[in-house]
């Protein structure tokens, strides 16, 4: 009897802890520069897309990035929408991309942009990032600024991938 009690005691604390480390959920995950350290994530889904929207530190317009999680959990950047030309802004469209002006804006789209992860460095000088996404079952947008979740001026190193339970715990989910 007292094996059984003791073989139950070891399945119920192995189940326990494969719930807190085994992966389940997709979720943008920001890291601190090049660390394993999770700052905040964005709980997503295949197919679902977000922009990263930030303003020009020399024309001080904002920029629109565009992307969607693949299906192969990697970003894909699928558009640009920005007003004026500058340092850091495209003057034309690649191959396969289409590059037009309406509505005061320029726009490059058909990208095909695929990362694995993404450097973004949160403004300092002009700190006004945001970060909007939106899930592809539904027309709401949801927006928040990087500075309620980020340290003006640090770097993080952005990722599409599972979370487990223990990662949920460690970060700052994001939010409205």
């Amino acid at each position: 009897m007292r094996n059984k009690m003791t073989f139950l005691v070891f399945l119920v604390l192995l189940i326990i802890i494969g719930f807190l480390f085994i992966p389940f959920k997709i979720a943008l995950v920001f890291y601190e520069e090049n660390t394993s350290n999770q700052i905040a994530f964005l709980p997503l889904n295949k197919g679902d897309t977000f922009q990263i929207i930030f303003t020009h530190s020399i024309h001080l317009k904002d920029v629109v990035e565009k992307y969607r999680v693949t299906e192969g959990l990697t970003i894909e950047q699928y558009e640009i929408i920005y007003e004026e030309f500058g340092i850091g802004m495209p003057s034309n469209a690649e191959e396969g991309a289409t590059f037009e002006y309406k509505d005061g804006k320029y726009h490059i789209t058909g990208l095909n942009n695929v990362f694995s992860s993404m450097n973004i460095r949160n403004g300092k000088t002009v700190s006004k990032h945001r970060l909007v996404w939106k899930y592809k079952n539904s027309d709401e947008e949801h927006i928040v600024r990087f500075n309620d979740y980020f340290e003006p001026g640090a770097w993080y190193r952005v990722v599409v991938q599972r979370i487990s339970l223990w990662g949920y715990l460690k970060g700052e989910k994001i939010h409205e």
